[in-house]
């Protein structure tokens, strides 16, 4: 297995060719060290790509990557906050030099030659695109019997912890691709689980922010209500400093402009404590898996070694929140993915389909190679969704439970600022046929996804070789909060956690 030692071992001799006069001469910030190795491993990540990735276990997280990516490195090595790090980007993000599929073949010509607003601030603030990632297709929103990580343009994404394992989805790529050490970091995006989940079940740090922070503009949309773009990176540290660069108005997407941001979200993060924190234990949502309560209640002892007060919490969530939440969702997917199509350039010397009932024709014009899995029964659905005042009462009523009736009144009744849960048990065997097997019973993000407020998920162990995190849930717009509560966490954890073995999963040696 490639290592990366190479960047870090060759870092003294490097930084002796950049000055520190050079960098004021270009009006740049000289890169700190963390950040000249990162900028430095560029090539690397590119040779544990094409040995992983395109060989080898062939984890199929990586669509595309630039072969200039170190070239580009070197030239933002003094901009901005992230100073030249490199950061792969889901498929379903518009990226100048790269098509934007969303895993369908029927974008595979959605070359638009734009950055979306949130790809614009990443490069302002000395990001580096390396690449694509692969994804759930359509973010896993086109059926019901679908595998989590399968796309018609990436094929199946492999999880490095085990290869016959499942990456979770819908930005399975992303984390896959952190996992593997393909680059600094990622971006994924989220609608209900799509950051938390594969970034637990990937053995990293993924956030998803409260919905505005980010801008959705030129991101293929599931859910004006719920959507939003997150980063995915190896510590809680990475992942403020890539949502630093990231976030940002955006005058085409309303939500933003009322978002209540800081200008740094590392801001504290190394010197954050734990000390006199209350934190709600969500006991009923723990699941019913003895191993994951174990790893859970170590996670629980290391919190209050910090210094945090537990409160043990039994509540049961309103069920009419996820029968609103799917309406909604239905409503959004029909006529936001019809606006998005509508506005696209026309491809290239082909059909560019403009609405989600194009979307269904082409995939039963092309059912051998995009229907040969599950089909798109809730594509279907969402085309006959039509009702606008149904629509409106579902979206009122699932904000509202999912909101003030829910995370509001728990931390406030509670007198609790965060609340801990498991993220999700270890990752399932993966199944083409018979699709995702997720056990329900683990977990408590879906209030947070349906109200847009933050979820952050860090690696808290592991069950038999195979990851599992702990969600650090917080009120809208506490994104720092949160994140600064991860980072507590982080120092405090005692856990070893498990290391990728890009095999299949075998049982560990007593």
């Amino acid at each position: 297995m490639i290592t990366l030692t190479f960047a870090r071992r060759a870092l003294p001799l490097l930084l002796a060719g950049y000055s520190v006069a050079a960098f004021a001469q270009n009006d740049q910030t000289p890169p700190d060290r963390e950040a000249m190795a990162e900028m430095l491993a560029v090539d690397e990540y590119v040779l544990r790509i094409q040995a992983l990735d395109d060989n080898g276990p062939r984890l199929n997280a990586v669509i595309d990557y630039d072969p200039a990516a170190s070239v580009k490195a070197r030239q933002q090595a003094g901009v901005g906050p992230l100073r030249g790090r490199t950061v792969l980007v889901k498929d379903n993000i518009e990226t100048a030099g790269f098509p934007t599929t969303a895993g369908s073949l029927a974008l595979k010509g959605n070359m638009t030659g734009r950055d979306a607003p949130l790809i614009a601030n990443l490069r302002a603030g000395g990001g580096v695109v390396l690449g694509k990632t692969n994804l759930s297709e359509w973010a896993n929103i086109r059926s019901d019997g679908s595998s989590s990580g399968w796309s018609a343009v990436g094929g199946l994404t492999k999880n490095p912890y085990a290869i016959d394992r499942n990456t979770c989805g819908s930005s399975s790529g992303s984390g896959a691709a952190v996992a593997a050490g393909f680059a600094w970091g990622a971006i994924g995006t989220e609608t209900n689980g799509s950051i938390t989940c594969p970034a637990s079940i990937n053995g990293i740090v993924g956030f998803k922010p409260s919905v505005g922070i980010v801008s959705r503009t030129h991101v293929v949309p599931i859910s004006s209500t719920q959507d939003t773009a997150g980063p995915m990176t190896r510590t809680v540290y990475d992942a403020a400093l890539l949502l630093t660069a990231m976030a940002g108005e955006d005058p085409a997407d309303a939500v933003t402009l009322t978002a209540q941001r800081v200008a740094d979200y590392t801001a504290g993060l190394d010197t954050a404590s734990l000390q006199g924190v209350r934190i709600g234990v969500m006991r009923g949502q723990v699941g019913n898996r003895e191993d994951l309560k174990g790893v859970f209640q170590n996670a629980l002892a290391d919190l209050e070694r910090a210094g945090a007060v537990l409160v043990d919490i039994d509540f049961k969530p309103d069920a009419q929140m996820y029968e609103d939440s799917f309406t909604v969702l239905m409503f959004e997917l029909r006529e936001e993915m019809g606006k998005y199509l509508a506005a696209l350039p026309a491809f290239a010397g082909e059909q560019t389909p403009r609405s989600l009932a194009d979307l269904i024709a082409f995939n039963v014009a092309n059912a051998d190679s995009e229907m040969r899995w599950f089909g798109q029964e809730l594509f279907e659905q969402a085309e006959t969704t039509t009702d606008r005042a149904a629509y409106e009462t579902a979206r009122a009523n699932a904000l509202r439970i999912a909101g003030p009736e829910t995370l509001d009144t728990l931390l406030a009744d509670n007198d609790v600022q965060f609340l801990v849960v498991p993220t999700r048990g270890p990752a399932w065997t993966t199944d083409l046929v018979n699709g995702d097997n997720f056990n329900g019973s683990v977990g408590f993000g879906s209030p947070s996804a349906i109200a847009g407020y933050p979820h952050l998920t860090v690696p808290m162990g592991g069950i038999e070789g195979l990851p599992v995190g702990l969600s650090i849930l917080g009120a809208k717009w506490d994104d720092h909060g949160v994140l600064k509560a991860g980072a507590g966490y982080e120092k405090a954890r005692t856990a070893t956690l498990p290391a990728p073995t890009f095999r299949a999963w075998r049982p560990a040696e007593r």
